[in-house]
């Protein structure tokens, strides 16, 4: 009987150290996220400090696409007491974010890095550099092609009894949503590239589903552009033509997954000969 008892008792022992060691190793993940986090933090409030000062330039510079296309003697109106202060502050924390991505980004790759395996460590950079890539090119191509042309329309379809004075609060939120919209939007490529490499779907079954993508765009575009035809047009062609990048991009990691995968097994098989 008694090494039956000494054998339970180090089994109890062992699951105590087990869980102790397992308590240990989440806390020191709560930790490094925490430390992390707090970093990020700091990378945008650093940021801030500097931009501040810029505040209103900074403002003047994303009104700039509306204000070229206003009629003449005409401005942009505040219609909140607190509006000519809060909104480039605002404006100014966010684009502290918008240029703290890559940074931010960082910090999610070394805290899941780790974790992963060499193959996707392979995949994750390219993956993680193209989604920051993708986003500046989401908002420059928001800024610099989308707003000229929707600007252009707004300000000519109205009746001429009619003066377009646009609140500076609603044109930010309005420039916000459509920046994060496209941003956003053209991440599709790497959405594809991830589906089709974790073995989720197949490139052939994508591909034969591309009448839905289609329409699926044009849907995705309602809900995140203001209820105009010529920014949701301007949002979900993009979309469907980066669909069709990430599909084209999702084959080749395949066959290229594929290759390495038949080289291995080629090599086993030779050094089991040998």
């Amino acid at each position: 009987m008694l090494p039956s008892t000494d054998t339970n008792t180090e089994a109890s022992q062992d699951n105590a150290e087990e869980e102790q060691s397992g308590t240990q190793s989440l806390v020191q993940h709560l930790l490094e996220l925490r430390s992390r986090v707090l970093k990020s933090l700091a990378c945008v409030l650093i940021i801030f400090a500097g931009l501040f000062g810029f505040a209103n330039d900074i403002y003047e510079f994303v009104a700039a696409p509306l204000q070229k296309y206003l009629p003449e003697n005409s401005t942009m109106i505040a219609t909140e007491v607190a509006s000519p202060f809060l909104t480039p502050f605002k404006l100014t924390l966010l684009t502290s974010i918008f240029f703290s991505i890559p940074f931010i980004f960082y910090h999610i790759w070394s805290f899941v890095a780790p974790a992963l395996y060499q193959n996707e460590k392979r995949i994750a950079i390219p993956l993680l550099v193209s989604s920051i890539l993708l986003f500046y090119s989401g908002v420059a191509f928001a800024y610099y092609i989308v707003f000229p042309l929707v600007f252009s329309f707004f300000t000519s379809i109205g009746p001429e009894s009619v003066a377009m004075m646009t609140d500076i609060s609603s044109y930010m939120d309005f420039v916000i949503k459509i920046f994060f919209g496209f941003g956003f939007a053209f991440e599709i490529p790497v959405a594809t590239v991830l589906l089709i490499s974790a073995g989720l779907v197949s490139a052939e079954s994508l591909a034969k589903k591309r009448p839905y993508v289609f329409t699926a765009c044009f849907v995705f575009g309602m809900f995140l552009t203001p209820p105009d035809v010529i920014s949701q047009v301007l949002l979900a062609v993009p979309m469907w033509l980066l669909f069709e990048v990430g599909l084209l991009f999702g084959k080749l990691a395949i066959k290229d997954k594929s290759k390495k995968e038949t080289g291995t097994e080629i090599k086993t098989e030779t050094e089991n000969d040998s």
